[in-house]
Order: structure tokens, then sequence, then C-alpha cells
């Protein structure tokens, strides 16, 4: 098993995300620039956490443009499994890999605590572990994490199961309290909460460990 997480200029989760999958899962995981092609060898990806490229534009704009993206396209097509956390979720929406945008909080403050979350599929490996209206706590920490999309959009999310974690008390306004989804196969995941930052029981507690232990198959 093998893991590559993507690291863009302004990256700042991506050592989190390779401590809570390599110290704390045992997975061989090694970085990826953004600047590379090859993502031979690879189980799955990670797009972590951060402000690629100083979220100028509009966060996750500039990062879709990444020629690792190219690839991750081919990759997913492919069954590969992509795990998309806050400005990887933002990211994943903006290449098309995931339906809709996150924009700004609706009181436009930057969010920083734990949310409480209820699990609403488990379709997919990464929530396997859990049953549906589970309830389980995830830090957050963003400025753009507002969840939204057309009517038709939600409805055919609503439809193929693909949304994967709600909001128990909406921190930043996202539709239908809408903290993570999945694509239609189900090998893509984008949420906002950091898995990675809950994978220890004295800090932060194993909620996310549940999560990230969805790469291993």
């Amino acid at each position: 098993m093998s893991i590559g997480v993507v690291v863009f200029p302004g990256s700042n989760c991506d050592r989190d995300v390779h401590w809570a999958t390599q110290g704390c899962l045992g997975i061989s995981t090694r970085f990826l620039w953004h600047e590379t092609r090859d993502l031979s060898g690879l189980d799955a990806v990670v797009l972590p956490g951060g402000f690629s490229y100083g979220d100028y534009l509009r966060c996750g704009a500039i990062a879709s443009f990444a020629p690792v993206l190219d690839s991750l396209l081919d990759f997913v097509d492919k069954g590969g499994r992509v795990l998309g956390i806050c400005n990887g979720f933002q990211i994943l929406t903006e290449i098309g890999l995931l339906p809709g945008a996150l924009t700004r909080n609706k009181n436009l403050h930057f969010i920083c605590r734990d949310a409480s979350l209820t699990v609403s599929s488990i379709r997919t490996n990464w929530l396997n572990k859990r049953s549906v209206g589970d309830q389980i706590t995830l830090p957050i920490a963003h400025g753009e994490g507002r969840f939204q999309c057309s009517r038709d959009t939600l409805s055919e999310l609503e439809d193929n199961d693909s949304i994967a974690l709600r909001y128990n008390e909406n921190p930043n306004g996202s539709l239908y309290d809408i903290a993570g989804i999945t694509n239609l196969k189900g090998n893509v995941l984008g949420l906002m909460p950091h898995p990675e930052r809950a994978c220890d029981p004295i800090i932060g507690g194993l909620n996310g460990r549940e999560i990230l232990e969805g790469l291993l198959g």
C-alpha cells in the first residue's frame, strides 16, 4: 500500500497527513511536488489543507492548473482513491472531480474549532467503519468552507447517496449542512474538516484515523 500527498506552494497540512498516514497507520507515504506527473505505484492520493498558491484569485483556483492534477484525473478514472481535505476539497471542486463550490464563510470570518458531525453515508470505504447517523468530532479551520451548489446538483448528491458528512451545528452556512461529499463511484472524498488532526487519543481523538483508514481499501 502506498499513498502520495501532493505538496503545493502554500500547503501547510501535508506533513500532518504524512504523520497520520505513515506514523499512525504505517502506510508508506511519499510527497508529490505539484509539478510531477508521476503517480505510478500509488494506491491513493491526498490533497492536503493549506493555502495553495496563497489562495490568490480563489481558493484552489490556481492549484487546479498544476501538472499533477492532469495525472490525477486519469488516476481517478482508473479507480484510484483520492482524499481532498479542506483546501484539497476546494481543489477537487475546481477541477470537476466533485460538484459544487466552496465559498466564503457566511460570517466572513476564519473559523478554527472542533465540529460535531453526523455520518450521512457509508456506501464508500471512507466511512465503512461507521453507521448512518453516527456522531463524530473533527477539527475545522477554514475561511472559505461554505458549500454551495444548484438545486439539481443537490438532488443528484442526495439521490446518489453522495453526502458523506453533515454539520450538526452549521459553522459556515453550507447548503444542507454539508461538510463532505463523494463522487458517484465513491473513490473520491472531499471534506472541510481535518481527519489528520484527529488521529491521537490524547490530542484530537481518533475519529479522523477511522476516516484515513479508508485509504487502506
